[in-house]
């Protein structure tokens, strides 16, 4: 019930008895638990039609406690703190170097934290935290990440857990950020497949439940590493050759636009000079907006996304992108699979990736377990967490 009043499902008692199927007198015991666990308060009324008396209006209390959301890249870390309310209280761009080791990164988060609530914050109630590379949702660790030494089997929820003693959710960036555009669009857009085009390929899936598909061990959605055709002889980050990150990333296309004298162009400078609409960046891009454009064909021929959002800086960077994975996928692709597809860039921008932390972590923070714990007055903490086994705790 908590999870339907805080995303506006339902916020009167008819609307939850309706949307849950329980009888009137289950969900008045429901609510007042929630009234108990300081949760759930009385925002007003609701007018009915005819002559019924005004339906009470619920809400999420926002001074029940604060969520701490944050999406990492390899270079650059946004971190959110909200109220219950999903109110944004204090935000912070931070520069990072994934390569200094988790201990030192999540001890930074930590510190940031602290500094943006102050000592008189209310209670953290869930971290939502996303990193760039496989994770493994059940355990809270990354599995191998090609661009994140150091950090292998690191258990990042347990440490965050003890540090600031709360549930911690551990995604991986792409899902955060699939998640986040799927929640800020219309139901009948989802299944939505994100794809993160920046020094490294990601992709991540939204179902048409609006839950995000990460397969029996949290790799569904690691299409960076799809096996190009003709591309046998680059090898990838990952230790393989020919994947599509190694063929197509920002990284590559930086590569490809170097000019004659040898030296290879950085990705900023690359991304300065596709903005400007030098001639060498413009064509490695559409070279490689190509490849990825065939790659999502066969996807949407495989899962039959509502939408598909091209994310990074890439797209952003010149509409001539956008459009030549467009043109590719609309070429390619069937006309079932592709008739009411829309292809665009993310309606969150740069935000989506920690509008899908705050979702994970405010469920994490309104499910059974917690609601329990908050009831019985003890402090204890789940740290594992995936948002996949948040879903089959129910």
């Amino acid at each position: 019930m908590a999870k339907l009043i805080s995303c506006a499902a339902a916020n009167t008692k008819v609307d939850l008895v309706a949307q849950t199927g329980l009888s009137r007198s289950a969900v008045g015991l429901g609510l007042q638990t929630l009234a108990e666990a300081g949760l759930v308060r009385i925002a007003g009324q609701r007018t009915t039609p005819g002559r019924g008396r005004p339906a009470d209006r619920l809400e999420i209390d926002p001074r029940s406690g604060v969520i701490l959301a944050a999406e990492y890249n390899v270079s650059r870390a946004r971190v959110h703190v909200y109220d219950m309310g999903q109110r944004l209280l204090a935000s912070r761009v931070l520069t990072i170097d994934m390569s200094d080791g988790p201990e030192a990164v999540l001890g930074d988060l930590v510190e940031v934290y602290r500094d943006l609530t102050g000592s008189d914050s209310p209670q953290l109630r869930a971290v939502g935290l996303g990193l760039p590379g496989p994770i493994d949702t059940h355990r809270g660790v990354p599995v191998r990440p090609p661009v994140m030494p150091g950090w292998d089997g690191y258990p990042v929820a347990d440490f965050l857990s003890a540090q600031l003693q709360c549930d911690v959710v551990l995604e991986n960036d792409v899902n955060l950020r699939a998640l986040g555009e799927a929640r800020a669009l219309p139901a009948d857009q989802s299944p939505l497949l994100y794809v993160l085009v920046d020094v490294g390929i990601g992709g991540g899936l939204v179902q048409s439940d609006g839950q995000l598909y990460e397969g029996s061990d949290g790799a569904a959605g690691d299409i960076g590493h799809i096996r190009v055709a003709g591309a046998a002889d680059v090898p990838c980050v990952c230790g393989q050759y020919g994947c599509l990150e190694a063929v197509a990333s920002a990284s590559a296309m930086a590569e490809a636009s170097s000019d004659s004298s040898g030296d290879v162009a950085d990705v900023a400078d690359f991304l300065v000079r596709l903005r400007h609409g030098d001639e060498r960046a413009v064509r490695a891009g559409r070279e490689s907006a190509a490849v990825i454009g065939g790659v999502i064909a066969d996807l949407v021929h495989f899962a039959n996304p509502a939408r598909v959002v091209i994310g990074g800086p890439v797209a952003l960077a010149h509409e001539s992108i956008l459009s030549c994975i467009r043109g590719v996928v609309y070429d390619r692709a069937l006309p079932l699979a592709t008739r009411n597809l829309a292809i665009s860039g993310p309606v969150r921008g740069v935000e989506s990736g920690v509008g899908g932390a705050l979702v994970l972590a405010i469920e994490r923070a309104l499910g059974p377990a917690a609601i329990t714990r908050a009831i019985a007055g003890r402090g204890g903490h789940d740290a594992t967490t995936g948002p996949a086994a948040g879903a089959r705790r129910g």
